[in-house]
């Protein structure tokens, strides 16, 4: 039977955790790092990097029990599969709810080469990603998917620090700096300072819901129903200054008559589809609200100077940068990979990167 220990999340002073160089000891140990997000899944191998990303997303024969595909190629049959072949998330909102899919996905995704690299190493130890405030079944399942996997030992670490080692924020200094973790599942908002969490929010609105409420617009404003992978080129023709009316006026989308069934293109007026993803959005802006209001007012202040840095996939909304900025009246800046940070992050604490922050009390 593997060992399967309690694993150290870094986690904010609030949630009676420790700091995240508490466990950086234990992260240089670990093999390979995995970030299971609801839209993509990224394996980090030390001393080989980024070796996987892909969507998090498998095919299987519901006949059979086989697995068809996974990753890219199983995303491209979303809605296009026979009444047998089903395509499946074992990942929702951060959390592995399919544990046994999720580790037959990652064995497929690493492939054999990679999978007999990692069972040559002794004592396989792995580390993860989970969100801010997963309970202790989430932390669970994502423990026991990478022990699937033969690692002996599992380190979990909180999205939002992985995400601002992995953007280059000056965690570990006594000073604040604000990070926006935007997933697709939900989006999450913190304040760090000295390698902690002060405050932080978790919003259940992610790129998910801006395209659910675009895909429910055209459906009652216009009888058009889109094509499962059509809302991200929705989203793409809001291209520049999408969420402000400084973009573009309409944008001519296709689709199907919800009445007779038939292909149709409609010209959507771009104002109409902004006032619709308001409603998510805004949901974003109070959760950004509390976290300031929440936060010590020392470091509030250092934020005027220093901004949000947005992290994760659907920090790339076309215009969802500049209308924070409108909004908060702070700088607001996008990581150079936003939709790799979190990964990149544990990947800079695998490989020994981060230095611990050294108290001196004497001041010698």
């Amino acid at each position: 039977m593997p060992e399967r220990s309690a694993a150290r999340r870094a986690v904010g002073p609030h949630s009676g955790g420790s700091a995240v160089t508490a466990s950086l000891e234990q992260l240089r140990r670990c093999h390979f790092a995995v970030d299971l997000g609801a839209a993509r899944t990224r394996v980090y191998v030390k001393g080989a990097g980024l070796v996987v990303d892909q969507p998090s997303t498998a095919a299987v024969n519901t006949r059979t029990g086989a697995l068809i595909a996974v990753g890219e190629f199983a995303e491209k049959m979303t809605g296009r599969t026979p009444g047998y072949i089903r395509v499946v998330r074992p990942v929702s909102g951060g959390t592995v709810v399919d544990i046994e899919m999720a580790q037959r996905m990652l064995r497929q995704l690493l492939g054999d080469k990679t999978r007999r690299m990692l069972r040559r190493r002794p004592r396989l130890r792995a580390a993860a990603c989970v969100p801010h405030d997963a309970d202790p079944l989430a932390r669970r399942a994502a423990i026991e998917t990478l022990v699937g996997l033969g690692a002996r030992r599992v380190e979990l670490v909180d999205t939002l620090i992985a995400a601002a080692v992995g953007c280059g924020l000056p965690v570990e200094r006594p000073e604040a700096t604000m990070i926006m973790v935007c997933g697709a599942a939900a989006t999450q908002v913190a304040v760090l300072s000295l390698g902690a969490i002060v405050t932080a929010e978790r919003i259940p609105v992610g790129g998910e819901a801006v395209d659910n409420a675009i895909v429910q617009h055209l459906r009652h404003q216009h009888q058009l129903m889109l094509p499962s992978q059509s809302v991200r080129p929705l989203q793409l023709a809001l291209h520049g200054n999408g969420l402000t009316p400084e973009g573009p006026e309409s944008t001519e989308i296709h689709g199907r008559d919800v009445a007779t069934g038939l292909a149709r293109s409609v010209k959507v007026d771009t104002a109409a589809v902004r006032r619709a993803i308001q409603t998510p959005l805004t949901a974003v802006l109070d959760g950004i609200g509390k976290v300031l209001r929440e936060c010590p007012p020392d470091l509030v202040a250092d934020l005027a100077d220093r901004g949000i840095m947005m992290v994760g996939g659907s920090a790339l909304l076309p215009g969802l940068d500049q209308m924070l900025r409108q909004a908060t009246g702070m700088p607001v800046h996008i990581a150079e990979r936003p939709d790799i940070c979190a990964i990149q992050g544990l990947g800079e604490m695998l490989e020994g990167r981060i230095a611990p922050m050294v108290l001196d009390p004497t001041g010698a």
